[in-house]
């Protein structure tokens, strides 16, 4: 293990035996739930973990720590979302009837759902309105390029961007 690593390493432990149970009882106290709160607390660390330069120069490890675990509840709070819209709209067609998605297929989709948004998040606006208007309305790239105002070349790089967000998310096309 080189000095750098090994540096990282501590660092990381410092902040986590610092800081863990001062925002775990925060959560706690947010959420209601001990077990949630544990949960994002957890995914909060493991967030830190992620972005390798993250515990450099961080002057106030509790401020950027809530943030983080904001973010990981608005995450969560918009997929609940997705989930419910979507259930909500599988409940309308009369699921259960033969021919319709079972429990497992609902779930696939809802988690497919989910993915696809944190893709489209994480892009362009108008990279994002290319792949909706390519994948999800047809239309050709002539017809997105005419209507985004750009040439059908700049349309190919906006639909690459989306396939490179999903690779770096880890997501298979």
């Amino acid at each position: 293990m080189s000095t750098a690593d090994f540096a990282r390493r501590q660092r990381f432990h410092d902040l986590y035996s610092d800081h863990h149970g001062w925002l775990l009882g925060w959560l706690r106290r947010q959420l209601g739930c001990p077990h949630q709160a544990a949960d994002v607390a957890q995914n909060t660390f493991l967030r830190v973990l992620q972005v390798r330069d993250a515990l450099y120069g961080v002057a106030e490890p509790r401020a950027w720590l809530t943030t983080t675990a904001r973010r990981l509840l608005i995450d969560e709070a918009r997929h609940r979302r997705i989930e419910r819209a979507y259930l909500d709209a599988l409940g309308h067609l009369g699921i259960g009837q033969e021919g319709h998605p079972s429990p497992e297929q609902t779930l696939a989709a809802v988690q497919a759902l989910a993915q696809l948004g944190a893709v489209l998040e994480g892009v362009s606006a108008k990279a994002r309105e290319a792949f909706t208007r390519h994948y999800l309305d047809g239309e050709t790239h002539a017809q997105v390029a005419d209507a985004l105002a750009v040439s059908a070349r700049m349309v190919r790089k906006y639909l690459a961007q989306v396939l490179v967000r999903a690779c770096a998310l880890g997501l298979q096309p």
